[in-house]
């Protein structure tokens, strides 16, 4: 944030530099200084930002009216230093008639400060001695007193500039003069850009980068409103110093990227938008058009051969400018990748871990730009799958991605392995993203699932700093089983998503913890205290952990069938668990029926006169 905030504050400091290098604001005359004074009163102060455009039409009135002023006033000079002097400037602001909004702007912060300047109490105490103040009461009659003051001081130097003017020869000196102020200006505006088109690139690349995060759950504000409007006021400044293909290249982003996931002959839609599209010159339209690239194109952007890796389907879509909006996007509907062709795969590889991306690629003429410019962008990786079982894998390429590659990589390089802290805090991220829960995994859910990940059941020591590898994730089986950690973990979130979610947000539910760790804590503990843990030995199920007594007196503890999403759909969790008899406090110690009381459904009653059926869980026979 304190970043952007320098940026805005850069920006202005270099217009402002870059305005003033051409005509100091002191030296307008008078009546100059009293009409733009009493004319920005007329108006609403807060209405002269950058940011309100509407305005521009207002803006300009105010910059012909000054311009036509300078040069009466000129004409009737008889003071020939003050005449060219005043032509001079007015020549200067023409600058502005592609801006006028950043005239209006200056004007409004030179008023602003001489208010904050009279506004210091040593200047009002000034003021309260003099007899022609004692009438005023608003700050603004005193500006333009203060502005008389300064006329007459500038005055006091006329007839300095007139000696300079018998000397020498006026006009060289000043073509001289102006040569070096411009010289000067430049290098000052063109350092001022480069830190404020660095600074703003780099929130381009930000953005960018916390899109691809969010894939995996975590924070993404994906307005680009403000990063619009700052491309824009750049482009502005870069125009006149020849400066803007960087930012014209780089004001390109994939809005609504396309599934990560994509299936062969299936529909789907992605948006790509233009930050400075108003900017965009009027005429023939833009047609972007998209093509799917490999891991090797990715790589070689320009330098490779434009070969087909895949065919796409409705792969063009025109930039559209929305006026309502201020958006500019060309929006590909009902794209489809009708046929893929892969690289030869290494080893034990698999089409789930191939990665692909989509390229968008135009040229665009920019307004009092002489030539058009050839933008591109390419989009998040997808992996391209021609059935629905392998969704799941694909899935776990696109979220090893997503967490563990690093900023300006190389596409699409991530690391073999990572520390399991980085592991878990993306599980953790990720699940509570998808359940849409506040309610994060636990130390006892995290110790479980590092003990799963490395087939460590009897492993008590710290797994932080331990790497998991990719292929400990989603490409060995778990050990007596049949499948992956991943697909494992998947299998409970989507449970959970879908029928677990308000008892897993109120705390109802312990989750990931072993048999080991579950006897710990349930012995000794009355009989019919139960836990909810989430299946170890089958994907996507709920277990009921309870102690009961044994015929000896003892006690044992049970693990009842896990519920499947397929016997949820069929009775409740909350309803199974008022079923069965044989558990009646939630661990610790909570009387069932008090917590999960809400959680009850009632038997409606059938239409047609039958009489009512119910089903019932049973346990054991």
């Amino acid at each position: 944030m304190a970043q952007w905030t320098q940026m805005s504050q850069m920006i202005q400091h270099m217009n402002n530099d870059a305005m003033n290098s051409l005509y100091p604001p002191a030296t307008f005359p008078i009546e100059v200084r009293h009409y733009l004074a009493e004319w920005i009163e007329r108006q609403r102060w807060d209405d002269f930002v950058l940011e309100k455009v509407d305005q521009e039409s207002n803006a300009q009135v105010l910059l012909d009216q000054t311009i036509s002023m300078l040069q009466s006033i000129a004409q009737q000079n008889a003071n020939v230093v003050d005449r060219l002097k005043l032509m001079q400037i007015s020549r200067n602001m023409t600058m502005f008639q592609q801006q006028p909004l950043q005239f209006a702007v200056m004007v409004r912060a030179i008023l602003t400060k001489e208010r904050v300047l009279l506004s210091n109490p040593q200047f009002q105490q000034y003021a309260n001695t003099e007899s022609s103040f004692s009438n005023i009461q608003s700050v603004d009659h005193l500006v333009l007193k203060v502005l008389d003051v300064q006329d007459t001081r500038q005055k006091m130097h006329q007839l300095q500039e007139e000696l300079n003017w018998e000397r020498q020869n006026y006009e060289s000196l000043q073509g001289m003069r102006h040569k070096h102020s411009q010289t000067q200006g430049r290098l000052n505006t063109e350092s001022y850009l480069d830190q404020c088109q660095t600074l703003l690139i780099s929130r381009l690349k930000e953005w960018r980068w916390d899109q691809h995060k969010a894939t995996i759950g975590q924070p993404f504000d994906d307005n680009l409103n403000l990063l619009q409007t700052r491309c824009e006021q750049l482009l502005g400044v870069n125009g006149k110093l020849r400066q803007e293909l960087v930012l014209i290249q780089s004001s390109i982003v994939v809005d609504k990227h396309p599934p990560q996931v994509i299936k062969t002959q299936s529909k789907f839609s992605t948006t790509v938008r233009y930050l400075l599209g108003e900017k965009v010159a009027p005429g023939k339209p833009v047609v972007l058009k998209a093509q799917i690239i490999n891991e090797l194109q990715a790589r070689n952007l320009g330098s490779v051969p434009g070969d087909n890796v895949g065919e796409l389907i409705n792969n063009t879509a025109i930039l559209e400018h929305i006026t309502s909006t201020k958006y500019t996007c060309a929006t590909f509907r009902n794209m489809s990748i009708k046929k893929i062709k892969r690289a030869d795969r290494k080893g034990s590889e698999s089409v789930t871990e191939e990665k692909f991306a989509l390229l968008f690629s135009t040229e665009i003429t920019i307004t009092g730009c002489d030539t058009p410019y050839k933008i591109q962008i390419i989009s998040l990786p997808v992996v391209v799958i021609v059935h629905g079982s392998q969704e799941n894998n694909a899935m776990a390429t696109i979220i090893w991605d997503c967490a563990f590659s690093e900023p300006d990589r190389v596409p699409f390089k991530v690391p073999e392995r990572v520390p399991w802290k980085m592991m878990y805090n993306t599980l953790n991220s990720k699940f509570t993203a998808e359940v849409k829960t506040k309610h994060n995994l636990d130390q006892y859910n995290q110790h479980f699932l590092a003990q799963k990940v490395f087939f460590m059941p009897d492993f008590v020591d710290d797994f932080s700093n331990m790497l998991v590898s990719w292929a400990q994730f989603n490409k060995d089986v778990l050990p007596g089983r049949l499948f992956t950690f991943w697909q494992w973990f998947e299998g409970v979130m989507e449970l959970t998503k879908k029928h677990l979610n308000n008892y897993w947000s109120e705390g109802l539910i312990f989750g990931f913890i072993g048999k080991q760790h579950l006897h710990l804590i349930l012995k000794d503990r009355p009989n019919g205290t139960f836990l909810l843990r989430f299946s170890d030995s089958e994907i996507g199920g709920i277990t009921i952990a309870y102690v009961s007594a044994t015929e000896n007196g003892g006690q044992t503890i049970h693990n009842i069938q896990p519920f499947t999403k397929r016997d949820l759909e069929i009775r409740s969790l909350g309803d199974r668990i008022r079923d069965i008899n044989d558990i009646t406090y939630l661990y610790p110690e909570f009387p069932k029926d008090e917590v999960f009381k809400k959680f009850y459904t009632g038997n409606s009653a059938p239409g047609g006169g039958y009489i009512p059926v119910s089903l019932l869980t049973k346990v054991g026979t």
